[in-house]
């Protein structure tokens, strides 16, 4: 399900932006949910979460520009693309990380093709970094940089190469999502990656990072193929 926001102060172009974004949506058969705005203070005190924003530039008050800027600081991963009648923006537009620019009007065409990149981009996101929701904001995790997952009750702690974050989810989903990834379920209550596994015996894992988790006896055997067949993948075995 893709997350979409249409904000424009002229309250019938951004009806319109966000049936045309509907229809293509249905056509393609893409499962989206849509908000409009019709402030940018409204779109910035919303506490949703959004996978693309749609902004006008010229609004009064606070303008598409500044709002991107406030917005790329909570949400990093969020595709930003500017819907303006003027093209002189479009240089402001790469300081945020606009992933396109249209000028008005646009063609059903035109927003398909943006549309249909966008996707393909967020596609390619999910598949090497984790997006999670951690104190109202939403942080993408380089899969690399992930250590191990910890489960505390509906908390899981995400210990990464430079500090932990905690969230709310379950591990078993965690274990499916990132299962192909090179992550290994050692115990009930941890996810590792095998890449940072130092040593281990016949209870705990000894991470790289001096970090100590559990392995559960009854894993055990699986872990070893496990981590054997990642090094040989890897290059550590000859």
């Amino acid at each position: 399900m893709l997350s979409i926001a249409v904000c424009d102060d002229i309250l019938l172009e951004c009806t319109q932006l966000a049936k045309q974004i509907r229809h293509i949506a249905k056509k393609a058969g893409w499962e989206v949910l849509l908000r409009e705005f019709y402030t940018g203070e409204e779109l910035l005190k919303s506490t949703a979460s959004f996978d693309i924003l749609f902004l006008d530039i010229k609004m009064p008050g606070l303008d598409g520009m500044e709002l991107a800027r406030l917005l790329r600081h909570r949400e990093e991963t969020c595709l930003l693309i500017f819907v303006t009648a003027v093209s002189e923006y479009v240089f402001e537009a790469y300081d945020v990380e606009a992933f396109a620019y249209l000028v008005k009007p646009i063609t059903e065409e035109q927003l398909q093709k943006v549309l249909a990149r966008g996707i393909e981009k967020l596609r390619r996101i999910s598949s090497e970094f984790l997006l999670v929701s951690s104190s109202h904001v939403v942080r993408k995790i380089p899969l690399h940089d992930i250590v191990y997952i910890e489960a505390m009750g509906r908390i899981l702690k995400i210990r990464t190469l430079r500090d932990t974050i905690e969230t709310y989810g379950q591990i078993g989903q965690m274990e499916k999502r990132l299962g192909d990834k090179n992550f290994f379920r050692c115990h009930k209550g941890y996810l590792i990656h095998l890449k940072y596994v130092d040593t281990f015996d016949k209870t705990q894992i000894h991470m790289e990072t001096q970090d100590t988790v559990l392995l559960a006896k009854r894993r055990y055997d699986d872990f070893a193929k496990a981590l054997l067949l990642y090094m040989k993948k890897e290059g550590g075995l000859v």
